[in-house]
């Protein structure tokens, strides 16, 4: 299918992963109502982006009380796959939507910003893990390894999702045009005017279509498991900038600024086509005779099991292998 419609959500912050999943549930309502095919949600909706917290954290020192709000954090988390992920399965199959859902993965006792994509028969079709939690996330979230740097194919087109600050990324946006992505996906927790610039600017250089969510949310919003720096509980503490743009530049929808709302367009994937026509960023426009990237899509574990202390064998070797490499890495927990 080459037309359908897309639809952003930005919704209000939730209190807890079950409030959030009941926002799933009543904005893919709103968006099957209104035809769309595809529906974006924020980063961190499900286990909650903890806006203004310190978790008791200075160099040098972690307060007791920092870790006890790091518990009560790290319990609204989610396991990938899990009782909350097929909660969100079953909304994508009962309105026969596609979703894309930023969330907080529990993966042991190690918490990574994710996101994951549910297609409309409500399969499990994707997963993103954040590749570079920014500034005091890097608290609370771990680093997400290369593996999750795929585009997912679906009957709506291929699906890229870049989370927040990774959107700045030039090689991750490289690694992704290489995999021809039609729809750009962009959770975030970014408002400010300049991640409006970002999105346009990855849609001409992508050439494609892209879909950015962002949640409203007020000071009183945020839970109160956590000290945050906001004193005035009616402070807004994220005003959104939800926007989806066509792979020219052009604004369809947004940017959608202090409210919760749902932005729809209508897609056209032949224009990706018509865009790469005169600019195609990892095909006819990349000279990779002078520039190449390259992009190591290996599971990594802290932890690599070997049942026999022998040697490889050749023949168990993957390709470009050789015998004095590391073994593959067992799979990350939760994955």
């Amino acid at each position: 299918m080459s037309r359908f419609h897309v639809a952003v959500a930005q919704v209000r912050a939730a209190a807890s992963t079950s409030e959030a999943i009941e926002t799933v549930a009543e904005f893919a309502r709103g968006a099957r109502e209104r035809d769309a095919d595809l529906v974006v949600f924020p980063e961190a909706l499900l286990g909650g982006y903890p806006r203004g917290a310190m978790f008791g954290a200075v160099v040098g020192d972690r307060s007791r009380v920092g870790r006890d709000e790091f518990l009560a954090y790290s319990r609204n988390a989610v396991c990938v796959p899990g009782p909350e992920v097929d909660a969100l399965a079953a909304i994508a199959a009962e309105w026969g939507l596609h979703l894309v859902v930023g969330l907080i993965e529990r993966a042991e006792t190690t918490l990574y910003c994710a996101s994951v994509t549910i297609d409309d028969a409500g399969r499990l079709v994707g997963k993103r893990r954040k590749l570079m939690p920014t500034g005091a996330e890097r608290l609370i979230w771990g680093e997400g390894d290369g593996s999750t740097l795929v585009v997912t194919e679906t009957r709506l087109g291929r699906l890229a999702t870049a989370i927040c600050w990774e959107n700045l990324m030039p090689a991750l946006r490289l690694n992704f045009y290489a995999q021809g992505v039609d729809i750009w996906c962009a959770p975030t927790a970014d408002a400010r005017d300049v991640h409006v610039a970002t999105m346009r600017h990855i849609a001409v250089e992508g050439r494609c279509f892209v879909l950015c969510a962002n949640q409203f949310a007020r000071a009183s919003d945020l839970s109160p498991e956590f000290a945050t720096a906001f004193d005035d509980p009616e402070a807004i503490a994220c005003r959104g900038g939800s926007v989806i743009v066509d792979p020219f530049g052009e604004i369809l929808a947004g940017p959608l600024y202090d409210e919760a709302g749902l932005l729809v367009a209508e897609v056209d994937l032949d224009q990706v086509v018509r865009g790469r026509y005169d600019f195609d960023a990892a095909g006819h426009y990349s000279r990779p005779d002078i520039f190449r990237l390259s992009v190591d899509r290996t599971p990594r574990s802290a932890v690599v099991w070997r049942e026999d202390a022998a040697a490889p064998e050749s023949a168990d070797l993957a390709p470009g292998e050789s015998p004095a490499d590391p073994l593959p890495a067992a799979p990350p927990a939760g994955s």
